[in-house]
């Protein structure tokens, strides 16, 4: 099948993709500003990230009771929920206003990563395609876009309020593209998680693990990689801007690709082949005396890290066909926990020893992640 043809028949999640993408990008690059406006230290900045996650999976693991009763009107309330959700540090006034603000974008967020990660499963069931990497390829190119045109109205001297306010109101737009008549988001028959028993508990914990150390390499370039190029490089907020805008064009390139290589490679070699490189890209930011060095680093990073969570989604989704919504979540909730882990480690590192032994630290978490691969293509396969 065409990318042409995939994009169409996930058209609806592809939509909510792109806002959560476009989003994330936009606040990613806007970060410098808001922990100067709000006059927070790394260690804070990385807490002020953790409050996304923790709101993030409480709302994750009740999203599934309600996939089955909203229906259609799933992904299109997500995708409104998250651009409100983004103006909301607009509002803030101060640092308890932003936390709460933080708190609205990750519940936002983990309402909206359920709904379409298990509305993509279920068409790809339906309709025997894969179509995991080209959804979450559209969220990095949307990321991607999100940052670097973030970085251009930095440079032109817009603030990021009015940045916010704008992009959130693209996203409401947006979310009339994922409207379907009749849609299913893949509700859990009564009765089916019990019956996957420890089978299903394992590929959700070791699948979950696997996208979670994915999310941990990638909320750190996020979060800290525009910092890392203007405080500890001397780059220009444009610059800055540029190192999670490279994370999100590779990872949307390699995920492209893998939508055309997941029909011929196995997904276990491509999940390791991806954390491999993605820690040589960890490693040459770690390395890097200047900003375009850095720029390769990260895009390197998210070239490898981009099949790792799509595939390691596909196949929970696959193992729990009768049960998708809350094995997705599940897996979601666990894999979450990298944004829990990442802002407050990484934030302590920079804080003790500065942002190069940050990225040292996702260097090591890459390469200790390498034996799940083969644990959970084993527990899926059962």
């Amino acid at each position: 099948m065409s990318l042409r043809a995939s994009a169409v028949l996930s058209r609806a999640p592809l939509a909510c993709f792109v806002v959560m993408g476009m989003l994330w990008g936009t606040l990613a690059a806007l970060l410098p500003d808001l922990q100067a406006r709000f006059g927070l230290g790394d260690g804070m900045l990385g807490v002020m990230l953790l409050l996304t996650s923790v709101s993030g999976v409480v709302v994750m693991l009740a999203a599934p009771l309600a996939a089955g009763w909203l229906g259609a009107a799933a992904l299109p309330m997500a995708a409104v929920a998250m651009g409100l959700a983004f103006a909301t540090p607009a509002l803030a006034g101060g640092v308890a206003g932003f936390a709460l603000a933080m708190l609205a974008i990750g519940a936002a967020s983990g309402f909206i990563d359920v709904m379409m990660n298990a509305r993509v499963s279920t068409i790809e069931a339906a309709q025997a395609r894969p179509l995991m990497n080209l959804n979450h390829g559209a969220y990095s190119f949307a990321y991607a876009g999100g940052a670097a045109l973030t970085g251009l109205a930095r440079g032109a001297g817009v603030g990021p309020g009015t940045i916010l306010v704008l992009a959130g109101s693209v996203a409401v737009l947006l979310a009339a593209v994922s409207l379907e008549r009749g849609a299913a988001i893949g509700a859990d028959r009564r009765g089916a998680v019990a019956r996957g028993g420890g089978t299903l508990g394992a590929v959700t914990l070791l699948g979950g693990t696997v996208i979670l150390v994915a999310y941990f390499a990638e909320s750190a370039v996020e979060a800290w990689s525009a910092l890392h190029i203007e405080r500890t490089l001397g780059g220009s907020p444009a610059q800055g801007a540029l190192g999670p805008a490279m994370l999100g064009l590779t990872m949307g390139i390699g995920r492209l690709a893998g939508q055309g290589l997941a029909a011929r490679i196995a997904p276990g070699r491509m999940m390791r082949a991806g954390l491999m490189l993605a820690a040589a890209g960890a490693a040459v930011a770690v390395l890097a005396p200047a900003p375009a060095v850095a720029w390769a680093g990260f895009a390197v990073l998210g070239l490898g890290v981009s099949v790792v969570a799509p595939c390691a989604m596909a196949l929970v989704g696959a193992a729990a066909p009768e049960a998708r919504a809350a094995a997705i979540a599940r897996a979601s909730a666990v894999a979450y926990a990298g944004f829990f882990i990442g802002p407050p480690l990484l934030g302590g590192v920079s804080d003790l020893a500065g942002l190069r032994a940050a990225f040292a630290v996702v260097v090591v978490i890459l390469v200790a992640a390498l034996p799940l691969i083969g644990l959970l293509v084993r527990r899926a396969a059962r």
